[in-house]
């Protein structure tokens, strides 16, 4: 009787281990990217007024600037949660965006959150190149001789 007593507790015991590392390892990882300038410091940047490098020195370096236009700075900043093994889910993704005029003086700063993000639907197609398409042996055979003087 008493052995089997030890028997189920040492059971239950296993099974609430079992079950303490199977929740734990279940837990969701949540990482942040990014650093996105306190609202206050964005607050004493005045359209009109300020220039890049007040912005640089009240806010820092931006994340990224436009691609084809130097005159948008984009700081920008991602919280996401991944659980086990499946793909990375974002959580939060706050971007400030701050607008030059060719004299580099602030026009517009703008704020955009995820509620504001639009989704890019992949095309999946392939762009033919041209030429010839050769095949292994081709390759193999057309590369005799030409290598010696």
């Amino acid at each position: 009787m008493l052995r089997s007593v030890h028997r189920t507790r040492t059971l239950i015991l296993v099974a609430v281990l079992t079950a303490t590392v199977a929740s734990a390892a279940c837990t969701a990882r949540v990482d942040t990217r990014g650093n996105l300038p306190d609202p206050d410091l964005v607050a004493q940047i005045t359209v009109g007024k300020h220039d890049r490098n007040a912005v640089i020195e009240t806010l820092g370096s931006p994340s990224t600037t436009a691609v084809f236009d130097d005159e948008v700075w984009y700081y920008i900043s991602q919280r996401t949660e991944t659980l086990a093994f499946l793909a990375p889910k974002v959580i939060e993704r706050q971007v400030l965006i701050v607008h030059f005029d060719r004299a580099g003086i602030v026009t517009a700063i703008e704020t955009h959150d995820l509620d504001d993000a639009r989704t890019i639907e992949r095309v999946e197609r392939t762009t033919p190149t041209a030429g010839n398409e050769l095949t292994f042996i081709d390759q193999l055979v057309g590369n005799f001789g030409r290598f010696n003087k």
